[in-house]
């Protein structure tokens, strides 16, 4: 595949394949995807972003580690595309979102407005490279795995038709569903009647 670095690899007994974006990025680490099976016209792609508190610390704060593992077995199960981009922080960074974190919980605000007040923008992240990817692999509609409007105008307006497929969490923990409201107040189209009791 011209521009991308193509590689096998297998995760829970299923074999994938790695394909990272070499075309016009100089960036230590990349936009990267996960493919599995022969990707068509409208099969299932989830454009995700980084997050090492969720991801890796498996914190409760925010959906982000369950968003992409429930991602992952649907797209294992039905076949389609992964793509993870590098963009910590809604694209800001760990060290603004560290701040934020403390911001919010030293004033009892939610992370978008915490953002503005340290003098970020709610969501900095970029999409473009995301598309570029799916170019790649040929694609030019999509069903995307999200709850953010914003990826799928991303995508249009990079000429990837993209119908959105959300993701609800049904039983999210209290620190969750405080994240889930707060992103729902800015656009995000979250919760859809599955509010918890």
């Amino acid at each position: 595949m011209t521009g991308s670095v193509v590689h096998d690899l297998e995760a829970s007994g299923r074999g994938f394949r790695a394909v990272v974006l070499a075309d016009g990025t100089e960036r230590m680490n990349p936009p990267s995807a996960a493919v599995y099976g022969e990707p068509a016209d409208g099969c299932l792609v989830r454009i995700h972003s980084r997050c090492l508190y969720g991801e890796v610390f498996e914190s409760t704060n925010c959906d982000c580690r369950w968003q992409l593992r429930q991602s992952l077995r649907i797209i294992r199960r039905r076949g389609g595309v992964l793509v993870y981009l590098d963009q910590e922080g809604r694209g800001a960074g760990l060290l603004a979102k560290a701040e934020g974190y403390r911001l919010s919980q030293e004033q009892g605000l939610d992370t978008f407005a915490s953002y503005s007040a340290l003098g970020y923008k709610a969501d900095s992240r970029s999409y473009a490279d995301a598309a570029a990817l799916l170019k790649q692999l040929g694609l030019s509609a999509v069903q995307l795995l999200t709850n953010n409007p914003a990826k799928v105008s991303a995508l249009e307006v990079a000429g990837i038709k993209a119908e959105m497929r959300q993701l609800v969490q049904r039983k999210p923990s209290n620190e969750t569903l405080k994240y889930l409201t707060a992103k729902e107040t800015y656009g995000h189209a979250i919760l859809s009647g599955e509010r918890p009791a």
